[in-house]
């Protein structure tokens, strides 16, 4: 991990402030209690990293296992909705989802210059400092590559209890993401949504993708919605007592992923982040199994 200046941390450590008071004070109050379906992980105060996992494991009771051969889902099956029919997806990208372990990423990114100048400071300033959401600004980050692993905690009774996917950059060992990945509905969601939460100092960010088939096998999903109780982004603060929440529904963020198999038969995924339509990052992976 690159240790951030001290100017750069107290830069971050203001924003990242004022992040979290703007979602307490226009965000709505909720809880564990009587929005179950936002439960997430939570960070606490200082970074994040790739060991984020094992003092949730020890205060949960829970065992770690790092599996070569594991994946995002226990079932790809667990997305079937009255929209959606797992099925009609392309046998490689359930293998991917069931199995993310087993393939390895070629990945470059593309972004205009005014979102990539926003973009780099809110990584310098606030990534960085935190050491998550290390979002790549340019492919230059990436010529390297990037480490992937996935980790699953289990309960006493051997059911899985989170799923976490760390992708990391080679180069400078940031964190892009370390992201907790399950199944979620929030409650104006027409069926079960990809459910991805991102640790955060004091908080997190859960987003839910809806699940869409499209046409040869391909899979997309996005988390455009339309207000609280949908699918999209919810940016979310600890707020008070224990499973207590200020949370923020971000209508005009979205996030998109399309997978797809080419005519060579090898998996891509183009995956888009906009803000009030204006698309911030654009990233494009090829994946390919390591065996």
């Amino acid at each position: 991990m690159c240790v951030p200046s001290a100017f750069d941390a107290l830069c971050g450590a203001i924003l990242s402030a004022g992040i979290r008071q703007w979602v307490r004070i226009c965000g709505r109050a909720t809880s564990a209690q009587h929005s179950p379906w936002l439960d997430s992980p939570f960070g606490s105060r200082g970074a994040i990293g790739a060991q984020f996992y094992l003092p949730l494991a020890k205060h949960e009771n829970l065992s770690v296992r790092e599996d070569a051969d594991g994946g995002l889902l226990e079932s790809f099956d667990a997305l079937r909705g009255p929209n959606f029919d797992p099925d009609k997806v392309h046998p490689l990208i359930r293998e991917f989802y069931e199995h993310t372990s087993r393939f390895e990423f070629d990945v470059w990114s593309e972004a205009s210059p005014i979102p990539s100048l926003f973009l780099w400071m809110l990584t310098r300033f606030v990534s960085q400092s935190m050491d998550q959401l290390n979002f790549p600004v340019s492919s230059l980050e990436l010529a390297h590559g990037m480490k992937s692993g996935v980790v699953t905690l289990h309960r006493a009774d051997n059911t899985r209890a989170y799923t976490v996917w760390l992708r990391q950059l080679n180069a400078s060992g940031r964190m892009i993401y370390t992201e907790f990945c399950g199944i979620g509905q929030p409650p104006l969601a027409q069926g079960p949504c990809l459910k991805v939460s991102f640790p955060l100092p004091h908080g997190s960010s859960t987003v839910f993708l809806r699940p869409i088939n499209e046409q040869n096998g391909a899979f997309r999903i996005e988390s455009q919605g339309q207000k609280f109780g949908d699918s999209g982004f919810y940016r979310m603060v600890a707020s008070g007592g224990k499973k207590h929440w200020d949370v923020r529904y971000l209508a005009s963020l979205h996030e998109k992923l399309h997978l797809y198999v080419d005519a060579k038969g090898v998996l891509r995924t183009d995956h888009s982040i906009s803000f009030m339509g204006l698309t911030i990052l654009r990233l494009h992976y090829r994946m390919a199994r390591t065996s």
